[in-house]
């Protein structure tokens, strides 16, 4: 076959997009499935409030980022299927992916940023920023369906109640706040407030996925590509092994698995060009285990090197019983606190805690500038690829938190939530939902994504970002994607 994709979040999407139109046959293979069947319930997704196997990845439990209230355990035990967010446990970390045909787009909270100029051009400096912020992010947000929320109607709306209430309070105490762009459709979610269509992100769901108004990876990037005829996808495909071919290409072998994520097949295809797109540990993963067993053993010493967290820590605020966040609230984030310029930069979105009830709490995901770096090794006893991440190094972002939660809350006369990560645990500093680096551009690869020594493979994925983006990276991923695979087709097809 001419082309595969490994992967169909992000990079993979526009991969398939650009290389589509421009007359090339395509073929993604997705470890996750297809999301287009109902359940028994008539719903493609499950809720929040009532997870069941379609919620994780392989799992008999939960995993919920708030695991606890009132510091008692809530996760619940499940069928095991192939459900549609990944939580991946390594001894330091836990890292939250999507699966399924369209990735992490599928199971984020769709808050679509941009990053500051300044800082992207600190942590890409090979990449020229003009081009970059007048070509290519606005191409990935028109590609995307970016819109935002009517700031009149933010103001009244029942559903932002928690974030008026975050916002406030972090403007008493001094924080300059801003809205934020998002992919899910601002129009729908009127509707849904007012009680005209079926509601989604006012129902509790987010994190398992949207059954309506969110404009995912599969409604725009997949959707354009598939309708060029050139694009085929294979769910519930997972790539083993890349290696070169007897006289040209690349020998992909793979597995194919039914709901239960047992085996039902094995395949080798050969390709004339693989793009890795399999998310920054799907693709740090593979690439170091090929590496590691001489499948591509020329491959740069910096493969699997570079990762970070984006800075991610979780905290929550008790809040008064006079000022409530709300029973009904948006799944969608909207706000974000923005102290960057500080001496310890912080982006902290205000999260909804969707739970139906009113709770008084105050939620948030911090993203910071942590310089923490990990790495990803094959260990040669089980044959597996680890993380090498201990929680340790998230103290850089609970100090740069601290620095504007407890701001706040000596400004509100409010305490922290110590219940919601654990028994007496404030921070939620053991769990990421921004995977970035491990392939990272310039390093890892060229300046375009391609593997030295290796023509014809590709990384196109979060995984050339060296861990941090200062805010939510898929459009930064998407926008990279973007430039990357117009020079690729300009140049090597």
């Amino acid at each position: 076959m001419p082309t595969l994709v490994i992967g169909s979040g992000y990079g993979g999407a526009v991969a398939a997009l650009r290389l589509t139109r421009a007359g090339v046959d395509t073929h993604i293979v997705e470890m996750g499935r297809a999301w287009t069947t109902p359940g028994a319930d008539g719903r493609i997704f499950c809720d929040m409030l009532n997870p069941d196997g379609r919620a994780y990845w392989l799992r008999t439990r939960t995993a919920q980022p708030v695991g606890h209230l009132l510091g008692l355990p809530v996760d619940r035990g499940i069928d095991r299927y192939t459900g549609v967010l990944d939580a991946e446990d390594f001894p330091g970390i836990r890292v939250y992916q999507g699966r399924g045909v369209g990735g992490g787009s599928l199971v984020n909270g769709g808050m679509a940023v941009v990053p500051r100029r300044a800082y992207f051009e600190e942590i890409l400096p090979g990449v020229d920023a003009d081009e970059m912020y007048r070509t290519y992010f606005p191409r990935a947000n028109a590609g995307l369906g970016v819109n935002e929320v009517d700031p009149a109607w933010f103001e009244s709306a029942e559903c932002y109640r928690f974030a008026r209430v975050g916002r406030d309070a972090a403007r008493r105490a001094g924080f300059a706040t801003t809205f934020v762009p998002n992919v899910y459709d601002f129009d729908y979610m009127e509707q849904e407030q007012a009680g005209r269509v079926p509601r989604s992100a006012l129902a509790s769901e987010v994190i398992y996925g949207n059954n309506h108004g969110k404009r995912s990876l599969d409604k725009t990037y997949l959707a354009a590509a598939a309708a060029t005829g050139r694009l085929t996808i294979s769910p519930l495909h997972t790539v083993t092994g890349v290696a070169p071919a007897a006289g040209r290409g690349y020998r992909v072998e793979m597995v194919q698995t039914d709901t239960s994520g047992a085996t039902v097949a094995t395949k080798s295809v050969v390709a004339d060009r693989v793009f890795f797109a399999a998310g920054s540990v799907g693709t740090s993963k593979l690439l170091v285990a090929m590496k590691a067993l001489g499948r591509l053993p020329d491959l740069p010493d910096a493969v699997g090197r570079g990762w970070g967290n984006n800075g991610n820590v979780m905290v929550a605020r008790v809040g008064h019983v006079w000022n409530p966040t709300g029973a009904l609230q948006s799944g969608m984030p909207v706000v974000g606190i923005d102290n960057w310029a500080s001496s310890a930069p912080v982006f902290a979105e205000i999260a909804p805690f969707p739970a139906g009830v009113e709770l008084w709490i105050s939620l948030y995901l911090a993203i910071t500038k942590n310089p923490n770096r990990g790495g990803f090794a094959f260990d040669q006893t089980t044959g597996t690829v680890g993380l090498n991440w201990q929680t340790a190094q998230n103290r850089p972002s609970v100090e740069a938190a601290r620095t504007v939660f407890d701001a706040v809350n000596r400004k509100e006369g409010t305490v922290y939530r110590s219940d919601l990560f654990g028994v007496g645990k404030v921070w939620g500093d053991d769990l990421t939902y921004h995977p970035l680096g491990g392939c990272v551009l310039g390093q890892a690869t060229d300046a375009y994504g391609r593997l030295p020594g290796y023509p014809g493979l590709y990384v196109v994925d979060g995984s050339l970002i060296p861990g941090s983006t200062g805010v939510n990276p898929f459009v930064t991923i998407t926008a990279l994607a973007e430039r990357n695979l117009d020079k690729i087709i300009m140049t090597d097809l």
